[in-house]
């Protein structure tokens, strides 16, 4: 980007040459699956982690300094370790400080939420409903940049997860607080942190095509440069976003990638665009809060929407006539609960509280806001 109203990073110093392939490693995360169940399924993260690990290897690192730890939906035809919370936390404190290397990637795709604290807390393929497993990014980054990790003094970390609040989801349990122990400050690290979205948004994911629109947007950067020296990261993020910032145009997503420098002498977080997006046009609050409740699967279930209605608990609901198909049959219950004022909020607290889908839950908050007006 390169209009005037684009914030740039402050000038840096000209880098050192990239350490050879054979220097390097990478720690690839992919969850698809969660202990959680079904409603959590993600389809992508493990593709685009096989999709990363194939460009590595393309640039010459050796197989073996590649970490893969994935849940994935399907077979991913290649040998891969669990993404289960003890695993990961024992490869970040014990398994790279056992590496002899200088440079490092870190990839992780899967659900996220920027929790009360402001820190984004990435889930481990083993979180339920009742115990949301996951890894502190701020601590996870710390840990790497103290002397629990020698050498790599260079470290490229890309993160495709959502920063949507903590409280959007409406948890019936609190998230586990374990950070990770870090060792003593050093002046050595250097690292790049690359963020799918800002605080409170949601990093968008194409299940039909099975990939993360940021991971997509990287890896197609990546793949259409030639075999060669590991890219500059931030001229790698400025790419990135431009692609991002033109899938906003079409309106595929509203996400801003976020991007961090960590080293010994500054911390900057490089602030999304300022330059306005364009009007959009947005669908008629009913019909976004009828897409909203068609995403769950439980509508094309009478059975089901008759336990929802059960569970609103409301007479303008229980005297009005029902309808065998799902999209009459909600348009009827949105209209008796418009009646009065903050019952269709009843129908938000009804539907996640059946099922507690993080990303369907930010949708339907949005829509139910959006013809109704916030939460009385």
């Amino acid at each position: 980007m390169t209009d005037a109203t684009t914030p740039h990073p402050a000038p840096r110093p000209t880098p050192e040459p990239a350490p050879a392939p054979e220097r390097s490693f990478a720690l690839i995360v992919g969850i698809e699956r969660y202990a959680a169940g079904a409603a959590w399924d993600l389809p992508g993260p493990a593709n685009d982690a096989l999709r990363f690990r194939a460009w590595l290897l393309r640039n010459g690192m050796p197989e073996g300094n590649i970490l893969l730890c994935l849940d994935p939906l399907a077979d991913p035809g290649v040998p891969y370790g669990p993404a289960d919370h003890a695993t990961l936390r024992g490869l970040l404190l014990s398994r790279l400080h056992s590496l002899d290397g200088e440079m490092l990637w870190v990839w992780w795709g899967g659900h996220g939420v920027l929790d009360q604290a402001e820190r984004l807390r990435l889930f481990c393929a083993d979180a339920t409903t009742a115990d949301k497993r996951n890894l502190d990014l701020e601590s996870m980054r710390r840990t790497l940049a103290s002397d629990a990790l020698p050498g790599f003094a260079r470290q490229i970390w890309i993160v495709d997860a959502c920063q949507t609040f903590e409280e959007e989801h409406g948890f019936h349990h609190t998230l586990p607080t374990e950070g990770l122990p870090a060792g003593q400050r050093v002046q050595s690290h250097h690292q790049t942190l690359l963020l799918a979205a800002t605080r409170g948004q949601r990093a968008a994911n194409d299940p039909g095509r099975g990939t993360g629109l940021f991971s997509d947007s990287v890896l197609d950067v990546l793949e259409g440069e030639p075999p060669g020296p590991w890219p500059d990261p931030v001229v790698l993020f400025q790419d990135v976003r431009e692609r991002v910032e033109r899938l906003r145009a079409h309106r595929r997503t509203d996400q801003v990638p976020a991007l961090s420098l960590h080293s010994p002498e500054r911390t900057e977080h490089i602030p999304p665009p300022a330059a306005p997006r364009p009007p959009r046009t947005s669908r008629p609050p009913v019909d976004q809060l009828l897409a909203a409740l068609l995403s769950y699967p439980m509508m094309t279930d009478p059975e089901e929407r008759q336990t929802l209605v059960s569970e609103l608990g409301t007479r303008s609901v229980e005297r009005m006539r029902r309808h065998a198909k799902p999209r009459i049959d909600l348009i009827g219950i949105i209209r008796a609960l418009s009646e009065q004022p903050g019952e269709l909020w009843m129908l938000y607290d009804a539907v996640t509280l059946l099922d507690d889908d993080e990303v369907r839950a930010v949708a339907l908050e949005a829509a139910v806001q959006a013809c109704a007006g916030p939460r009385p």
